[in-house]
């Protein structure tokens, strides 16, 4: 199976309904990753067709979960994930990445040039320092190893009654039980990823 069929049978399970021309940016991102992969090292994933499963439709799958939100960060992007999916899936949503490393931040530019990613801003620099004169509805990390960190980093981007969504692989009960004052966790659900063969939880975070 192609790329590009892998891709199409990914959304149908996942049941979104992505125009083809949005299918075949997702496909140019994943040529990107595995372009700049092989100077950059921005993944450990090296074959598309796995890049496929554990980044752009482990990244879709959260798709459900984002609401009526009209603004979101992605802090410690990394190579994009989850925010240039999300940007591509989403033209309405504006989407912001932010990440430390001069590599990804080149890499990250990158792809906003070449998948005409108009909805998207870039963004170099720590999340610890990083400000916005508003706060964004949605606050997420897919890189953040550790929940109380995340929070503790990237809580005051959050705005007011918006939420922080962490990625996470195995359900984090220690992690859980040592939240910063202030937060608690009020939804976790456990993710489908299409080939996928691994644990995946999404949990939505709340600010008091």
């Amino acid at each position: 199976m192609s790329v590009a069929q892998g891709m199409a049978a990914g959304l149908a399970e996942l049941e979104i309904d992505m125009p083809e021309s949005d299918q075949l940016r997702l496909i140019r991102y994943v040529g990107l990753i595995e372009k700049w992969n092989k100077v950059h090292n921005l993944t450990a994933i090296r074959a598309p067709q796995q890049m496929l499963a554990h980044h752009l439709l482990d990244s879709l799958a959260i798709l459900p979960y984002l609401g009526a939100a009209r603004s979101l960060v992605d802090v410690g992007s990394g190579a994009g994930l989850p925010g240039i999916p999300l940007a591509i899936a989403l033209p309405e949503l504006a989407v912001t990445l932010v990440d430390s490393s001069h590599k990804r931040h080149a890499f990250q530019k990158q792809c906003k040039a070449e998948l005409v990613l108009n909805n998207t801003t870039v963004v170099h620099r720590r999340v610890e320092d990083y400000r916005s004169e508003f706060g964004f509805d949605v606050v997420i990390s897919r890189a953040f190893s550790d929940l109380g960190e995340f929070i503790r980093a990237a809580r005051h981007l959050c705005a007011k009654g918006g939420s922080l969504l962490a990625m996470k692989g195995l359900y984090p009960h220690e992690e859980i039980a040592k939240l910063p004052d202030g937060a608690r966790v009020v939804q976790v659900t456990e993710l489908q990823v299409p080939g996928l063969d691994a644990n995946r939880h999404l949990l939505v975070i709340q600010l008091s």
